[in-house]
């Protein structure tokens, strides 16, 4: 690709860095290099959570270590040192409520919902946190989810007359269940509305992501007029969601939204393959690596260019992927940092796209999950466990700090 020269470069690490102290880098050496042992790492995830909840004190060995690192902090209101931290280097924050596989249960989800609503009334607050993101299935129960996909499935036609085909299909109990459900999520993008919040919609398995795909669309019609506030997360590493992205666009001209699209490669690939093949159906994930990054690098510059009626965050590990989106935006004579475009990586991980973007002048923020130790543990083991199966990823991290380390003479 023929990158300006000067404009962005990720291999100078005195700016990924920069916001690290000699003993904070020299920790995440360490972090990254554990990381590199497979075995330990297996071994690592499994005694962790049984440890958690047999009450072992561990727990000040996770924070100083694997939890500093990944993780923004355990309260809402610690997730601010980090945050303006960050800001300091002109890089933002996405706020997430880290907790995983939450209480089931009317009370349960109205408890999450309120706590989304919560997040969203303090990023208002504070100039350097302009999303935050939600789980669907924090605020409804996964086997209506799952009930309501397989109405949708024995469907036909497009998403949303499958959608209310499907509805009819539910008992009196369910459509009133999932009424509840809706009403939360118009709830949470109201209030993220009326606070001038993103709300960013994670990404399901794929046998309930056909009603979050449903209310998400129906969320962005009411509340993406003249500017984005609801984002879909489309997963690239599925071989439809290229198409999706298209129809999707289709559906914000004809609805007159403005469609707001969080591509991701995802985040599900070994679970996704597994059920397919106990269920003996063909695997929703791309057959390779090439085929997924070459959807991925679709997605961004089909998004780049109807910029006028696409909202677009590349939440990307991936350099070749972030420097094409640069490279499209000089193309087309755009700033790189266009209201429409948006860049985000891991917090903890790839300093050296965030930092440097930064320094481009991108708009690009750190994606920061906040919540109790042992409500994250599922967030860091699965950190962890994909930085061990990425030899290339982990051994990329660990090169760039040891250079760093090199140049600081450590």
């Amino acid at each position: 690709m023929n990158i300006e020269p000067g404009t962005v470069s990720f291999e100078n690490t005195a700016n990924a860095f920069e916001y690290k102290t000699d003993k904070e880098l020299k920790k995440a050496e360490f972090l990254f290099s554990s990381m590199g042992y497979a075995s330990l790492v297996k071994l690592g995830t499994k005694l962790t959570p049984w440890m958690i909840r047999s009450g072992l004190p561990i727990k000040k060995l996770i924070r100083d270590t694997i939890f500093s690192q990944f993780v923004g902090g355990e309260t809402l209101e610690e997730t601010a040192s980090v945050a303006r931290k960050l800001g300091e280097y002109r890089v933002q924050v996405i706020l997430d409520y880290g907790v995983e596989g939450g209480e089931e249960g009317e009370t349960g989800f109205e408890h999450a919902c309120n706590e989304f609503i919560r997040v969203i009334e303090y990023a208002a607050t504070q100039a350097n946190i302009p999303f935050m993101s939600i789980k669907v299935t924090g605020f409804a129960r996964f086997g209506l989810l799952e009930r309501l996909h397989a109405a949708m499935d024995k469907t036909e036609g497009p998403l949303m007359r499958r959608y209310v085909q499907a509805l009819e299909m539910l008992a009196v109990a369910e459509k009133e269940e999932w009424q509840a459900v809706s009403k939360r999520m118009q709830r949470i993008c109201e209030t993220a509305a009326n606070r001038k919040t993103g709300v960013l919609v994670d990404a399901e398995e794929t046998w309930i992501q056909g009603p979050v795909d449903v209310l998400t669309i129906l969320m962005m019609e009411q509340f993406n007029k003249g500017r984005v506030v609801v984002y879909n997360t489309i997963q690239l590493y599925r071989s439809d969601r290229l198409e999706f992205l298209h129809d999707s666009y289709e559906a914000a001209v004809q609805r007159d939204f403005i469609l707001g699209a969080k591509l991701v490669r995802g985040a599900y690939m070994e679970k996704e393959r597994k059920r397919a093949e106990a269920m003996g159906t063909v695997s929703p994930i791309q057959p390779d690596k090439e085929s997924t990054d070459r959807d991925y690098n679709a997605g961004v510059q089909f998004s780049i260019e109807h910029l006028d009626r696409v909202g677009v965050i590349v939440a990307s590990h991936n350099e070749y992927s972030n420097l094409y989106a640069v490279q499209l935006l000089q193309q087309r004579g755009l700033s790189l940092d266009h209201p429409h475009i948006h860049f985000s990586q891991l917090y903890g991980m790839s300093d050296n796209i965030t930092f440097n973007l930064a320094k481009a002048s991108c708009s690009v923020s750190k994606y920061l999950p906040f919540g109790p130790i042992k409500d994250v543990i599922p967030y860091l083991m699965r950190r962890a466990q994909e930085n061990s199966s990425m030899a290339g990823q982990t051994g990329r991290e660990l090169g760039l700090i040891r250079k760093e380390l090199k140049r600081r003479g450590l």
